[in-house]
């Protein structure tokens, strides 16, 4: 049976709200710090094709989402409108494709400047990691108001080896962890919506980081689409009304 525990007051002033205050900290020095490293040069504006191929791959993937709540005729419209050989919005000629490919390695600064945000990204991460371990291993920082199943327990009692411990109960490091992970709400309200991490996703969705290309992603996308097989989920949806019906009528 699991243990309940009586944290400690000095757990809370010297473990728990430290290290939630040097995250934020550290979180906002990072962001200045990533703007500083980042020049005006190697921060060009987005190239609107590339937008709008990115654009056209959401909508595709919405579609393939969301098929089942349209006709099979919508459905094969909007299908032939996107993979359609001569003019469909997700073909893309094979020269068109190996360009875009050659394309993400042309520009040195580009690379350059991903370089930097990785590791305004990777060293602040790697040394508060190293200062937790160090410090603060082993603490059992707070608890979660409400129960937690088991599957819980190796994400938050990360470094506590007890198993009669409650799940609720959050460890020290696996505390760090939620606060690297869930602080993005509060970065968006202190530095704006436009704040580091934004804008690393940004980079990536619109091209210009090396891990994502739109242009690729159009032929993939529309290989999805051709092996696509629709269901209309309207018709189970009505026989499954139906039953529900019956049976509230029969109570």
């Amino acid at each position: 049976m699991a243990e309940d525990l009586v944290l400690d007051t000095a757990i809370r002033d010297w473990v728990l709200i430290p290290l939630s205050v040097v995250m934020v900290l550290i979180g906002v020095l990072r962001y200045f710090v990533s703007k500083l490293m980042r020049s005006p040069a190697t921060s060009p504006s987005p190239d609107p094709k590339l937008v709008k191929e990115g654009q056209v791959v959401i909508r595709a993937r919405n579609l393939r989402t969301n098929a089942q709540f349209i006709p099979a005729k919508a459905f094969k419209a909007r299908k032939f409108y996107y993979t359609n050989e001569e003019n469909g919005l997700l073909h893309v000629p094979k020269e068109d494709a190996q360009k875009a490919q050659a394309a993400m390695f042309s520009d040195p600064n580009m690379a350059m400047d991903m370089m930097k945000k990785n590791l305004s990204m990777i060293v602040p991460q790697t040394l508060t990691f190293a200062w937790v371990n160090f410090f603060f291993s082993g603490f059992v920082a707070a608890k979660i108001p409400f129960p937690l199943t088991q599957r819980f327990r190796g994400m938050l009692q990360n470094g506590i080896d007890l198993s009669t411990v409650d799940v609720s109960y959050v460890s020290s490091r696996s505390w760090y962890f939620l606060n690297l992970f869930g602080l993005r709400g509060l970065f968006s309200l202190i530095l704006g919506e436009e704040n580091a991490t934004d804008d690393a996703q940004k980079m990536m969705q619109m091209g210009g980081g090396f891990g994502f290309n739109p242009t690729m992603s159009l032929g993939a996308e529309k290989d999805s689409l051709d092996i696509m097989q629709h269901d209309w989920a309207l018709p189970k949806m009505e026989r499954h009304a139906e039953d529900v019906l019956k049976q509230l009528l029969k109570k």
